[in-house]
């Protein structure tokens, strides 16, 4: 299963006016549990302290969005390996006048700009990065001193779908199938900060609520883009169940579960 087509496809239809990005932006957020994680921590921040954030493999430019209306006076560095998503992120934020808000290619295991963030964002990005150690040592020698890191990554009880020994990840992208909170918390201190703490995400609710929401969509359009088509339908028979789901699990505290949330302070 790869998720890049489909996501270029996506892309292809919500990049045509301004109206219809923000559009696709609302329904990332609706539809994906983690960013109803990321949005609730972000909300517990001072942001009248958040000055300077880093949006780490910032993607489709979703959670930049978000974060230059809830913080509304900081300067956002976005960064991105892919050129043409770059691009396209400029392009639209230069169209809606949020000119505090820049996209730049890099590459996360050599990107480093000293002490100069109050807030690193990572979003779905680690799990993608062999030298996870060295990007988060990265990360650290970036963000001020009492600066936090907010990650977002599959954890090792599942989070790529992976269950069984031999079993191949269902987003075949991932260099690794996920981490254990001991793990992530160790590499975290072993890359210079000084408290690090993980909690689950994706317990019970959130893995029904996943595969409703995006393993069985995507397995559909995988197969054939002409389930575009019946999308609608299955989102207006299925979403109110993802929504309450959804509800459950940020708001719950779980035993285990296929993601993590990480919190790590300079």
């Amino acid at each position: 299963m790869h998720y890049d087509p489909i996501k270029r496809s996506l892309g292809s239809v919500f990049n045509s006016t301004p109206f219809l990005r923000k559009l696709f932006y609302f329904l990332l957020d609706v539809l994906l549990l983690r960013s109803w994680h990321i949005r609730s921590e972000l909300r517990k921040l001072n942001g009248s302290g958040v000055k300077n954030i880093l949006d780490a493999g910032s993607g489709f430019g979703q959670y930049s969005f978000w974060m230059s209306k809830r913080f509304s006076q900081a300067e956002i560095l976005a960064v991105d390996v892919k050129e043409e998503q770059v691009a396209d992120c400029n392009n639209f934020f230069n169209q809606i006048g949020k000119g505090q808000v820049k996209f730049e290619v890099g590459d996360l295991v050599t990107f480093v700009q000293p002490e100069k963030f109050d807030l690193v964002l990572c979003v779905d990005v680690m799990e993608h990065i062999e030298e996870d150690v060295q990007v988060l040592t990265n990360y650290c020698n970036s963000l001020k001193t009492g600066g936090m890191l907010l990650i977002s990554t599959p954890s090792n009880m599942g989070g790529s779908d992976v269950h069984d020994d031999g079993e191949t990840s269902f987003i075949e992208e991932h260099v690794r199938d996920g981490y254990g909170i001991d793990e992530i918390e160790e590499k975290c201190k072993r890359a210079g900060f000084s408290k690090a703490e993980a909690r689950y995400s994706y317990g019970a609710p959130g893995k029904i609520s996943w595969k409703l929401s995006m393993k069985y969509p995507m397995l559909m359009l995988n197969k054939s883009k002409a389930f575009f088509i019946i999308l609608p339908i299955y989102y207006l028979v299925t979403m109110p169940f993802s929504l309450l789901l959804n509800v459950f699990d940020v708001n719950g505290t779980h035993g285990t579960g296929t993601g993590l949330i990480v919190k790590a302070w300079k």
